[in-house]
């Protein structure tokens, strides 16, 4: 078991802007805990990047060792911008994260299957070591309850759907025209949640087509919506007779120009066109905004769906923060009993160090060859007394990390573990190394 600690810092839709995530989002999460884990004394790490989202897990031999790694991790940014928090902290906010509670839609589902591909990404990286295998499990089992046992996701659940509806408060969607930009897994949570409304026509548009074709053909399926599929290149042609365009790409440039929207004067009472920009970079040119027959909406813009849902999920939450509150206690306890273990472990290695050199030296003492019946009988002698000598200290150990007596279990390392250097820091939980509420190192603090 590790005996460092975790510090994480994140850049979220709450403490920043769209382009100061886009500022900081890695090339891909396994990149960027490869870029961590370069890091002197940083043992592992882990990357969650999502439109809403860059969060940044480290464990290292204590909290200056993190911060540190978190400040240059996040350097693409303002400190304002960044929220860091110490070990408590840290596991908690992802437990949330999983369970939907810090999402821009409460209780989405999206988001737990983005913390197992993360996952994925940073064991791939060889950045999961024993502290963040339980504590990324942890959140993923948390996640799972949470749908399972509580009511936080009826209702919209995706950043597709409520642009759905965020749309569906400027134009009648029944009959409408839609295109959606973009066939990855946002796209065609829009593709699906626009299909279901009632559109007359839906097309896809993306860089390899035959995703789109995918996509179209289950949408079609699915809702029986007359739907096609076509390449990015035909935006020339096909972005200016939607009424609405939802563009969730990965592209790292605008994909939606100004000469692909509609250029009306807009003199009835609906826009002509309505188009949503999921991106994150931004997929749709800042200069579209401009055109007064296009009405755009971006992820800020999003907040009043998100708060209509907020107040329909409240109970189901209260919910989740006491699934959630149990959970981190026992993910506590795991440490704890790991931590204990780890001293029983160095204690149990001494005493048969000792107890082999004892036995061999018994045995030469023996007149002729030993036999084999008598050296398992001087073994067996030998292995009782260790079992009945290490019993007690076996107890206490264990009862000293359920009472959080860290003082001794560092003592039984430094006297049963040689290799054990008390310079490297108190084997302690990080909250008696630290304080439960550890400062922030960089930018704001928890409270965002």
């Amino acid at each position: 078991m590790s005996t460092g600690v975790v510090t994480a810092g994140r850049v979220t839709h709450r403490s920043g802007t769209v382009d100061q995530l886009a500022a900081v989002s890695p090339e891909s999460q396994d990149a960027a805990v490869a870029e961590l884990l370069t890091v002197p004394d940083i043992e592992e790490a882990y990357v969650l990047s999502t439109c809403n989202r860059v969060e940044a897990y480290v464990v290292g031999s204590d909290h200056a060792v993190g911060r540190a790694a978190l400040e240059e991790f996040f350097a693409g940014v303002d400190d304002e911008a960044i929220v860091t928090t110490d070990h408590d902290d840290s596991l908690r906010h992802l437990l949330r994260v999983a369970a939907g509670l810090e999402s821009v839609i409460l209780g989405e589902d999206q988001i737990i299957g983005q913390v197992r591909t993360a996952y994925e990404d940073a064991r791939d990286a060889d950045g999961i070591g024993s502290m963040l295998e339980s504590a990324v499990t942890k959140a993923i089992h948390v996640g799972e309850r949470a749908r399972t046992e509580t009511a936080i996701n009826e209702g919209v659940v995706s950043l597709g759907s409520a642009a759905t509806r965020r749309v569906a408060k400027e134009i009648d969607l029944e009959g409408a025209v839609s295109l959606v930009v973009g066939a990855g897994e946002m796209g065609q949570l829009a593709a699906r949640s626009l299909a279901a409304a009632g559109v007359d026509e839906l097309v896809v548009a993306n860089r390899t087509v035959a995703h789109a074709d995918h996509l179209v053909d289950d949408v079609t399926d699915e809702t029986g919506v007359t739907a096609r599929a076509v390449p990015l290149e035909a935006l020339d042609t096909v972005a200016t007779r939607a009424d609405v365009v939802v563009a969730a790409t990965g592209s790292e440039e605008p994909v939606l120009e100004r000469r692909h929207l509609a250029d009306g004067d807009a003199t009835g009472a609906e826009p002509e066109q309505v188009v949503v920009d999921l991106g994150q970079p931004r997929d749709v040119a800042p200069t579209a905004t401009a055109l007064p027959s296009v009405c755009v909406f971006d992820l800020d813009d999003l907040e009043s769906i998100t708060d209509e849902t907020r107040e329909q999920r409240a109970d189901a939450a209260r919910e989740v923060e006491a699934i959630i509150d149990r959970e981190f206690d026992l993910l506590c306890e795991q440490y704890k009993r790991a931590r204990a273990d780890e001293a029983i472990a160095a204690m149990y290695e001494s005493a048969e160090r000792i107890k082999e050199r004892e036995v061999d030296t018994a045995l030469s003492h023996f007149d002729g060859e030993v036999t084999e019946s008598q050296r398992e009988v001087v073994e067996s002698m030998a292995d009782s007394l260790v079992n009945q000598l290490l019993a007690p200290p076996t107890k206490s150990l264990r009862e000293a990390a359920a009472e959080d007596d860290w003082s001794t279990i560092h003592t039984a390392l430094q006297l049963f573990n040689p290799e054990f250097d008390a310079e490297d820091g108190a084997f302690a939980p990080p909250t008696a190394v630290t304080g439960a509420n550890g400062e922030a190192g960089i930018g704001a603090t928890d409270d965002d």
